[in-house]
């Protein structure tokens, strides 16, 4: 296993990533319970890091789900079903409206998942009257797929890791069943973008937020990597900012990015990915993401579960319930400060993409149960 380890990017260039969209917020704020997740200091976490000020922007709650995934999720499910129909926004601009053309329909939703995105689908194909299929991982806990049987949608558990249950998901595509996937391969391209342009929502918020605030832009930012959709969000962002650092947080267990990073293009590394931030386990890097991740971040660090684990009780202690994957981001600035240089005059935000959706994990690790969960969330 590799150890911790920073990664200066040689391939950054910051006006090389693209122009973040505002088409998906109208869209989300027509779906039931939408209103912007908060924006939270973390002055324990600021004096850990030795910065002026750490800001989270927690994810823990979002539509009535523990993860920001719902927002590319539903994005994305909602362009995947207007393409299939031959419609536009502008013929269908809500969910209702599109429940309404879809009712009577046989088609089924189809996704793999290390939980969050699974889930996600599930809850738009329930709220849509759609059937669903998600594809999981051996090695997923069974709160993670009680969660999404929750939501209505069969689970088939694939054996091996989750880039075997996105060849599954693929090798499922048909008329009647519509993938909706947050990376990319070979002829499967545009989902994974609606993927990414839906989470712009969730960016328009924090800098909405920052400016109501009265705050200064972020002067470090940090963003945990699965496969690149997210981080890619975060790129289109802040990329472009004067004087932002953007840093990239992956497991040391799977480190795709950075491993491609410091070979000079994607490549695959050999799996299983058993690191605990299940939502980071990812070997392949998405060709969509790729382009906005490799030039828009100076550096990528990679972390221990326990560095993770760390971050988890830090937050913690702020009052922020965050998940193994939803800490990532401020474990590998507290793991690596020295050598990213954080200094006093430093503010910087941090993502919690998710909340405990591993309740017990999360109760070993923090020494107590979150106050905001006591069994899996049915929504």
């Amino acid at each position: 296993m590799r150890e911790p380890r920073v990664v200066s990017n040689p391939l950054v260039a910051p006006s090389q990533v693209g122009p973040l969209t505002a088409d998906p917020t109208a869209f989300h704020r027509t779906l039931p319970g939408y209103e912007p997740t908060p924006l939270v200091e973390s002055p324990q976490s600021a004096r850990r890091l030795g910065v002026a000020a750490v800001h989270v922007k927690d994810e823990s709650a979002r539509l009535g789900m523990p993860s920001f995934k719902v927002l590319g999720a539903s994005w994305a499910t909602y362009r995947v079903l207007l393409r299939h129909l031959g419609s536009s926004p502008e013929e269908i601009p809500t969910l209702d409206a599109l429940a309404t053309r879809l009712a009577g329909s046989n088609l089924r939703l189809c996704a793999a998942t290390d939980g969050n995105h699974g889930r996600a689908v599930a809850r738009m194909a329930q709220l849509l009257g759609l059937r669903a299929i998600i594809l999981v991982p051996a090695d997923m806990v069974d709160e993670r797929i009680a969660a999404i049987r929750s939501e209505g949608a069969d689970v088939e558990v694939v054996d091996g890791g989750y880039d075997d249950a996105i060849a599954r998901s693929a090798a499922l595509a048909s008329d009647d069943t519509l993938v909706v996937s947050d990376t990319s391969w070979d002829g499967y391209v545009d989902p994974p973008m609606w993927v990414i342009d839906g989470y712009s929502t969730m960016i328009a918020e924090i800098r909405d937020q920052y400016r109501d605030k009265g705050l200064s832009a972020p002067t470090v930012v940090a963003a945990q990597i699965g496969v690149g959709a997210f981080a890619a969000a975060v790129a289109r962002g802040f990329a472009e900012h004067d004087g932002v650092h953007l840093v990239g947080v992956e497991p040391t267990q799977a480190d795709c990015v950075t491993a491609s990073i410091e070979a000079g293009g994607v490549l695959t590394i050999p799996g299983p990915q058993l690191s605990m931030m299940a939502g980071l386990n990812c070997g392949t890097p998405s060709i969509i993401a790729w382009p906005d991740v490799s030039s828009g971040y100076q550096t990528f660090v990679t972390i221990s579960d326990e560095q993770a684990a760390d971050a988890m009780r830090l937050l913690a202690a702020d009052g922020v319930v965050s998940g193994e994957s939803g800490a990532a981001g401020l474990g590998g600035l507290l793991a690596h400060a020295d050598a990213l240089g954080l200094g006093p005059s430093d503010s910087v935000l941090v993502i919690s993409t998710e909340g405990a959706t591993d309740v017990a994990n999360y109760r070993t690790i923090v020494g107590a149960a979150p106050a905001a969960v006591t069994a899996p969330a049915k929504g």
